[in-house]
């Protein structure tokens, strides 16, 4: 892969530290009408496409923000629906998943460690690469932009390891049908789904947890679990330091005692979640000051509810939103404001999210192109501007691996952070330079099928098909400048135009302006 001359890579790196340490200019104008689109593109999208700050102007910015909040407007194009199609684990539910892939598909005990191990790991030969496919493909080509955005905020909220044993059948799927389709809807909603997925279930224990001296609660499922109580106060609603208290995790680890997963029914092709209650704690309880009767699996929905609409939850998730979209330190007369608004609206998430993008706030020049971008907003936004089609997931996850976020691959429940201080340090810039490089010339294997694909109906042991055709070009600058120019200070743009040639698009991939949204 070609690299920027030594010289360059140093003195580009070096300008980048300085840039993005720079304090930003105060008393500065209002955005103009380009700026105003690229911000709402790289803030509601993972930045533009060739084109798409033209075509964001024509159509207006808050046009363009009303279809990204309702996303059913927005048809999938063809192309991108058929490629989804054909990822055939990608249709299969979180049963057949388990069927097909867990331990009832595993060989039986007379079968050689050799062949053991194979069918353990199917489901990585399988199922990881059609999920990091399914969601960079809709990451780079989905004109439903905002509901991608939100899908991977959502996950990082609600994050699950893909590495822990058997949420790797499900965690695709867990976006697909969990995430994606309440991404943009009511909170409580969202809540109730994650609580009954098998991928959370079985990712933070609560599976495993039965109420103490129920009739069920023996070997691996002997004992209350509070893992999932903890992290669903702190993590997922309130927040910490909200008021809960250690009796209250308790508490709720007792009301969600018997919500587990039903291997047996799965193997007859059963939904995954189940409520045993010969596994549930029957007395009463108090949670969050409130009393709650002993009455089966009604309580678990009780607590759910009463944390969707608890103040603390509208705050936390609040402060979340205004770091992601607007600043790395909430502003709380905003997210005071948002979170009245969840208050008010019940939760509606595109509620909230219209009172953020309506907000001053949001358009204050201070807070644009202020975000540093994560690695993976990072990487994607570099696929976009360049129009790089994605035909091969290794590379890219070879990227997102050697700069710290590996997708669906962080291993503690508060999933990735999103702030500057989190992901800029001179290493990872290097790094990052070195991989828009790679995409310069049109060479890079993303896009280049690797490995080549099988004839469909080709028998097994039928020699294999040639590799398919890069279809990348090298990137002209010229429409790269185009589509990045509300971005690109003056000074960057006379180092751009003062460099031969065949580095410009280096240059401006790895510029300290292409690094922020």
């Amino acid at each position: 892969m070609p690299t920027l001359p030594r010289y360059l890579s140093t003195a580009l790196l070096l300008g980048s530290l300085a840039a993005l340490d720079a304090n930003a200019q105060t008393a500065q104008p209002p955005l103009n009408d380009s700026e105003k689109a690229l911000h709402v593109l790289n803030r509601l999208a993972y930045g533009p496409r060739p084109g798409d700050v033209d075509a964001v102007r024509r159509l207006g910015v808050k046009r363009y923000i009303e279809q990204q909040l309702n996303p059913d407007s927005l048809p999938l194009p063809p192309e991108l629906a058929g490629k989804l199609s054909s990822l055939t684990t990608y249709q299969l539910s979180a049963t057949q998943l388990y069927q097909q892939y867990g331990p009832p598909s595993f060989p039986p005990n007379t079968a050689t460690p050799e062949e053991k191990n194979m069918a353990r790991q199917r489901a990585n030969k399988d199922i990881t690469p059609q999920t990091h496919f399914s969601r960079l493909w809709l990451a780079t080509e989905s004109p439903r932009q905002l509901q991608e955005v939100m899908t991977e905020f959502w996950f990082n909220h609600f994050n699950v390891f893909e590495g822990k044993e058997w949420v790797r059948y499900w965690n695709g799927e867990y976006e697909k049908d969990v995430l994606r389709p309440n991404a943009l809807g009511n909170f409580r909603q969202l809540l109730g789904a994650v609580a009954h997925h098998p991928a959370m279930l079985y990712y933070l224990d609560n599976w495993l947890s039965s109420g103490v001296n129920t009739p069920e609660a023996k070997g691996r499922f002997k004992g209350l679990n509070e893992n999932y109580g903890r992290e669903l106060l702190e993590l997922h609603t309130m927040g910490v330091d909200s008021g809960y208290t250690q009796a209250d995790v308790i508490s709720l680890a007792r009301i969600l005692s018997g919500w587990t997963i039903d291997e047996k029914g799965m193997k007859d092709g059963q939904p995954a979640f189940s409520f045993n209650p010969r596994r549930h704690d029957a007395g009463d309880k108090v949670f969050l000051g409130q009393a709650i009767k002993g009455s089966g699996y009604q309580e678990g929905e009780q607590a759910l509810d009463i944390l969707a609409r608890h103040p603390a939850t509208a705050h936390f998730v609040a402060a979340k939103l205004v770091q992601y979209f607007v600043s790395d330190k909430p502003e709380p007369a905003l997210t005071e404001k948002l979170a009245r608004r969840f208050l008010s609206s019940n939760g509606d998430i595109k509620a909230v999210l219209h009172a953020l993008f309506d907000s001053p706030e949001f358009w204050d020049r201070g807070n644009y192109q202020a975000q540093f971008k994560t690695p993976y907003q990072y990487v994607v936004s570099s696929l976009r501007a360049t129009a790089t089609p994605v035909l091969n997931v290794r590379p890219i996850d070879g990227v997102l691996n050697q700069l710290g976020q590996p997708l669906y691959g962080w291993l503690t429940p508060e999933g990735y952070k999103f702030s500057e201080e989190a992901w800029l340090n001179p290493d990872a810039l290097l790094r990052r330079i070195n991989f828009v490089n790679g995409l310069s010339n049109g060479k890079s294997p993303i896009a280049r099928s690797d490995p080549p694909p099988l004839v469909p109906g080709s028998a097994p042991g039928s020699p294999p098909v040639a590799a398919a055709p890069n279809t990348a070009v090298p990137i002209d600058p010229q429409q790269l400048l185009q589509t990045l120019a509300p971005a690109l200070t003056p000074h960057s743009l006379g180092t751009i135009g003062a460099a031969p040639a065949n580095l410009q698009v280096g240059l401006i991939l790895g510029s300290p302006d292409f690094m922020k949204r």
